[in-house]
């Protein structure tokens, strides 16, 4: 029998199995729940004497984003599909190269039935069950027309491992580095190849013939950037762009913006030719305020870059407002900076080893944090072409002007204009929107998040202002706004 029951033993709802036979069967059944309850555990009961063993427990609503069977929680699914993202990186960063070599991330592992997955501890020593698998990240990334980003290892563990790390890292064996590319270009061919070639066919029998359009492919994560580790990059760099030349290989260059993993990565990365690099790092809101030129410096013709984690190091309004700042300069920069994704993403209540996290839940409730509602401003309004942005602020100090920022992006497509605007500043800032108005509607919509800069609970206001004279706006203190300029149908 199996049973949901509440923490004062009311049964809200059962089902009943007969068990026959020694060999190994998958049951499947629905129990209706009776009534709400958040303090609820699911129950498995012998009903006679004798063993019985178990290999998968699985209890799961039948409600599911999409109404995919095995799918995503719905709220946690929607939350991220409101970011508008354009891509998705997946299914993490260490988690990717592991607790050792035989902690690597194994993509194979996750496909297929569920109760034939090959579930495992990641390297934060929590249990990974694969229910949420390869096929359901791409299928995720497809719903939310995003482009995936699959992350795997580069023939080495993370250096940091208990097992063999401290500093150092270790290798697959060459002599086994064969079969470890072939399982990255299996993978290439199960998100691209046709429903009659070996691995697309798997993907066909899951459930979906077409391809998932994969463009990218990121290599590595936050490695020590060691001659084992370029070794091996180079052989699977190699073999990805000889069998799929059109597959852009994104490098990596190390967890923090500058030091011997950084400067070397780059320069492997020029020595290779790479496309793209993945940077990561995460720092005080002070760096992010004081270093909004940084990718002005960068160079316009080596490897575009991949800002695959960044954050404040916190979640209060001052982190996501100094966050804001930076990615004025991000879109400023989008020559060099292609694609930013912040991280971590997702944190349950009461299982997370930082407070960093985008997004907070429980069982039953979302709790977004300012970060991840900069983020959304940022996703919605986003553009594809940026429109020269000159700000000035009218004061000496150099430390006021760097908290004040502004950048103005437009939607090719649909002719809005997007004007970003952020103060970091503890008291009210006057501003004036210096742009030509013609061709444009003369109420604009605004989004306006702002409040006490410890504020972790802060949430954006919509409202719509008149810009026919002109936009002149008062910048509340600790504050960002977008205002959503719509083209006049009456005027070309």
């Amino acid at each position: 029998q199996v049973r949901i029951v509440a923490a004062n033993n009311q049964v809200l709802g059962e089902k009943s199995f007969a068990l026959k036979g020694k060999d190994w069967k998958k049951l499947e059944g629905i129990l209706t729940a009776s009534a709400d309850a958040t303090d609820a555990r699911l129950e498995v009961v012998l009903g006679t004497a004798g063993s019985v063993a178990l290999d998968m427990i699985s209890l799961f609503p039948e409600k599911t984003y999409m109404g995919h069977k095995n799918g995503l929680r719905p709220d946690l699914a929607q939350t991220i599909a409101d970011l508008h993202p354009k891509f998705v990186r997946f299914p993490g960063g260490c988690v990717v190269h592991g607790d050792g070599l035989h902690n690597i991330y194994k993509w194979k592992n996750t496909i297929g039935p569920l109760e034939a997955r090959k579930p495992n501890r990641n390297i934060w020593n929590y249990h990974q069950s694969y229910g949420l698998g390869f096929y359901e990240y791409f299928q995720f990334c497809e719903d939310l027309g995003a482009t995936p980003i699959p992350v795997i290892a580069a023939g080495v563990p993370c250096q940091n491992s208990s097992d063999g790390g401290a500093g150092q890292q270790g290798g697959v064996p060459m002599e086994e580095m064969d079969e470890f590319i072939q399982d990255i270009l299996d993978l290439i061919e199960y998100a691209n190849g046709s429903a009659k070639t070996e691995w697309g066919r798997k993907r066909a029998e899951a459930g979906h013939p077409k391809p998932f359009h994969l463009k990218y492919i990121g290599i590595g994560n936050e490695d020590l950037i060691s001659e084992v580790f370029k070794e091996r990059f180079a052989m699977i760099n190699k073999a990805i762009q000889e069998k799929y030349p059109d597959i852009v290989v994104i490098g990596t260059v190390g967890p923090f913006y500058k030091g011997s993993d950084y400067e070397e990565g780059w320069r492997f990365a020029t020595e290779l030719g790479l496309e793209m690099v993945d940077e990561h790092y995460y720092e005080n809101p002070g760096w992010f305020i004081n270093n909004q030129d940084y990718y002005g410096k960068y160079s316009r013709d080596k490897a575009k870059v991949y800002l695959g984690e960044y954050a404040s190091r916190s979640n209060k309004l001052y982190n996501a407002l100094a966050e804001a700042v930076y990615l004025t300069a991000i879109e400023r920069n989008a020559d060099v900076v292609h694609m930013a994704s912040y991280a971590p993403l997702l944190a349950k209540h009461g299982n997370t080893q930082w407070g960093t996290d985008m997004v907070f839940f429980n069982n039953s409730q979302i709790h977004p944090t300012p970060s991840y509602y900069v983020q959304k401003m940022f996703g919605q309004h986003a553009g594809d072409a940026y429109l020269n942005t000159y700000v000035e602020v009218e004061h000496w100090n150099n430390a006021i002007q760097k908290r004040v920022a502004a950048s103005v992006v437009k939607d090719s497509q649909t002719g809005e204009v997007f004007v970003k605007l952020v103060n970091v500043l503890p008291g009210a800032v006057e501003t004036v929107v210096d742009i030509n108005l013609d061709g444009l509607q003369p109420v604009a919509t605004q989004v306006l998040l702002h409040g006490d800069k410890n504020d972790r609970k802060a949430t954006p206001i919509e409202s719509s202002i008149d810009i026919s004279n002109g936009i002149k706006l008062e910048l509340p203190p600790y504050s960002f706004v977008v205002l959503r300029l719509s083209p006049n149908p009456q005027k070309k």
